[in-house]
């Protein structure tokens, strides 16, 4: 972790991916050697800006390149998320307590084989698969849930220019609830600037 960038508060600075193909799915990757589902995602270098370290993590993770999508959108500003205690690394420095991620919105303009997994020497995915718009949160471990909706309803009107899906009728009600209430908090907090 020496060369993560680790705010004041422990939150480390970390990019987040969303990939659309052209019928609008989303690309998910799975984890290797594990049954896990998620976006494309990598911490920032110090002195990495976002868009950089998004062009980095996007080679490293699932081998594209900057020519091979079109950026979209971009969250206006950090969306954070805390690890659970078991997650926390007790005995590193300085300690880590979650991460804030820029996230963003790209479209593949390249073939989807030209996803690969063997342009790093540590991938972290070893399939990838395609969903509609509300399925990753449903699919990611649990304590990133509130994130991806979070990015998701920030960055999908860049997508679906026919307004946004409705959200699947199955999700648990206290999904509905949190969600709604980060939604306001960012309504709230875009109004203010």
């Amino acid at each position: 972790m020496s060369d993560d960038w680790i705010d004041a508060e422990g939150f480390r600075a970390n990019v987040g991916i969303i990939i659309a193909n052209s019928d609008d799915k989303l690309m998910l990757g799975g984890r290797i050697g594990a049954k896990g589902w998620q976006f494309p995602q990598g911490g920032m270098l110090r002195g990495e800006e976002p868009e950089q370290a998004m062009y980095r993590e996007l080679h490293e993770e699932v081998g594209l390149t900057e020519a091979d999508v079109e950026v979209l959108a971009v969250s206006s500003d950090w969306l954070r998320y805390k690890l659970p205690d078991k997650f926390i690394r007790r005995g590193s420095l300085p300690l880590c307590i979650g991460q804030k991620q820029r996230w963003f919105l790209l479209r593949l303009v390249s073939d989807e084989d030209a996803v690969r997994f063997d342009r790093s020497d540590g991938p972290e995915f070893d399939r990838i698969r395609w969903v509609d718009f509300w399925r990753p949160v449903s699919e990611v471990i649990y304590f990133k849930r509130r994130v991806y909706a979070q990015a998701l309803h920030e960055l999908g009107p860049a997508l679906c220019a026919d307004g946004m899906p409705l959200r699947p009728r199955w999700w648990p009600k206290r999904w509905c609830s949190a969600f709604d209430k980060d939604i306001a908090t960012m309504e709230l907090s875009k109004s203010v600037t």
